[in-house]
């Protein structure tokens, strides 16, 4: 049975609903966000800053409180070693990054770039595909990689162009491509989805991948993403046939409906983003206005065995990920969509952060009890986006160690061994794009893959190196292949 508890509110601000207010109506002057169902295939557009926030952050980077335009910082324990600058031929936003063997997959809402990290701080691009379509978040299995597709187009092809999802025969879903030659990934399956595909994730199943589907904002208006929308679609991808891909069914999620909305959480009408570990047969998902955890011991039929709201400091529940040993999630609030600037004194240090939750009981008694949560304690510009983003766990023996995306907040490292009082060991950071405007930039995805950090910015591919007493153990830790979304055991 699900359980449905909300946690208890904590120093509730005066004034919050304000700040949110003003931070969604900066979000809609910037542009799409990349929380919307047809995000385009461009970067969101800058906006002018108003005159006081220019003159902040002028006089926080003349202070050295804030870096300069560009500069580079980092704390004493974390190395750059390496940065691989955008391709000239990719020019959309770069979004989230796979791993296998010596290679990264890092997409970009106009295809994916498979960059060579044999030698860490000499990265090489292998091979580039240009396939547009927002956000192409990306996943690698074997011989198969895997793009998500939340942008409406006329079709399912690379050629394809952005067509209005009004449109009947317009397509939104998820690609498949053969990666057997890196150097030549071969594209060789598509599936349409309900309201596309936002985000997926990829829960193996013997000879099949089942990929679940996160995608939302349903509209009467649109024939393929009617309301009401309240679940995830399932792909099942035959490993030897990847071509016989096809949609395995539809599982309702929110049976309720889901959290309503209000002033300052958004309304649930779907998921966006899920995390599966499946040692532990247990899958996270972070969907819109709720938390929720699942029960995947049957790949094919997920089933909630619990859910959390938090109206009071989560705007948007944006991803999820476990400790090493199931005990605890990590979930992101992407409060402003990605594109404003929430990393400053007036929002605080609970909006726009991570809430730590342990998960206590067992079965289908198991529930999430909230802990506290997180926020980089580095004050970023006016004119920077900054929000909790994707990150990983730093397989670190006996601690509960995550690398974390901050777009323009950089990239941080952060121990939450003790869930009542997480804090900062490590970060990286570039300073503003630019002092007089909102400009959209910074890290979308940072993961650790075999003794090193990357990050997708959209600079473009960052690698780092902590080296830190509490880190260290980490190094002896090698995998075959990281999707983030689909949690690895790295201590049996």
């Amino acid at each position: 049975m699900t359980s449905l508890h909300r946690q208890p509110v904590r120093r509730r601000r005066l004034g919050v609903a304000a700040v949110v207010a003003g931070l969604l109506t900066t979000l809609c002057m910037t542009g799409p966000a990349a929380a919307t169902p047809d995000p385009g295939d461009a970067p969101p557009a800058g906006t002018e800053a108003p005159a006081g926030e220019r003159a902040r952050t002028e006089a926080a980077t003349e202070s050295g409180g804030i870096p300069g335009v560009d500069e580079i910082v980092h704390s004493d324990n974390v190395t750059h070693l390496a940065n691989i600058p955008r391709s000239a031929g990719l020019s959309g936003t770069n979004s989230d990054i796979a791993f296998q063997g010596d290679y990264a997959f890092a997409g970009n809402y106009n295809g994916f770039v498979v960059y060579d990290i044999s030698r860490p701080a000499e990265p090489e691009i292998v091979s580039q595909v240009l396939c547009p379509g927002g956000q192409n978040d990306i996943s690698v299995t074997g011989d198969l990689l895997i793009l998500s597709v939340d942008s409406s187009r006329n079709d399912d092809s690379c050629a394809s162009f952005s067509q209005s999802a009004t449109q009947p025969d317009s397509w939104e879903g998820i690609r498949v491509f053969d990666i057997s030659d890196v150097r030549n990934p071969r594209y060789v399956a598509a599936v349409e989805t309900a309201c596309g595909s936002h985000t997926h994730t990829l829960v193996p199943d013997r000879e099949d991948v089942y990929v679940y589907v996160s995608s939302y904002s349903p509209s009467a208006t649109f024939p393929d993403c009617q309301p009401p929308h309240d679940g995830i679609s399932i792909v099942r991808v035959p490993r030897d046939a990847p071509e016989r891909a096809a949609l395995s069914g539809f599982e309702l999620v929110f049976p309720d409906g889901g959290f309503p909305g209000d002033d300052n959480s958004s309304v649930t009408s779907g998921c966006h983003d899920i995390t599966a570990y499946p040692r532990l047969r247990l899958a996270a998902g972070a969907c819109m206005g709720d938390g929720i955890l699942m029960d995947i011991s049957r790949p094919g039929r997920p089933r909630v065995i619990d859910r959390v709201q938090d109206a009071d400091n989560f705007a948007f529940w944006h991803s999820a990920t476990f400790s090493q040993d199931g005990t605890k999630v990590v979930f992101t609030d992407e409060l402003g969509g990605g594109v404003a600037a929430t990393c400053n004194a007036e929002v605080g240090d609970e909006f726009g952060a991570n809430g730590i939750y342990h998960i206590t009981g067992r079965g289908d008694q198991r529930q999430l009890e909230f802990q506290s949560y997180f926020k980089i304690p580095r004050h970023q510009a006016d004119t920077e986006n900054c929000v909790a983003h994707n990150g990983s766990l730093i397989p670190a023996r006996g601690r509960d160690i995550m690398v974390q995306s901050w777009y323009q907040g950089g990239v941080s490292v952060w121990d939450f061994t003790d869930s009542d009082h997480p804090r900062e060991i490590g970060y990286f950071e570039r300073g503003p794009v630019a002092e007089d405007m909102l400009a959209f930039g910074g890290s979308w995805s940072a993961y650790y893959y075999n003794g090193h950090i990357y990050s997708n910015d959209q600079k473009g591919l960052d690698v780092l190196r902590i080296d830190d007493p509490r880190t260290n153990s980490a190094f002896g830790v090698r995998l075959d292949e990281l999707n983030a979304q689909t949690q690895p055991g790295y201590y049996r």
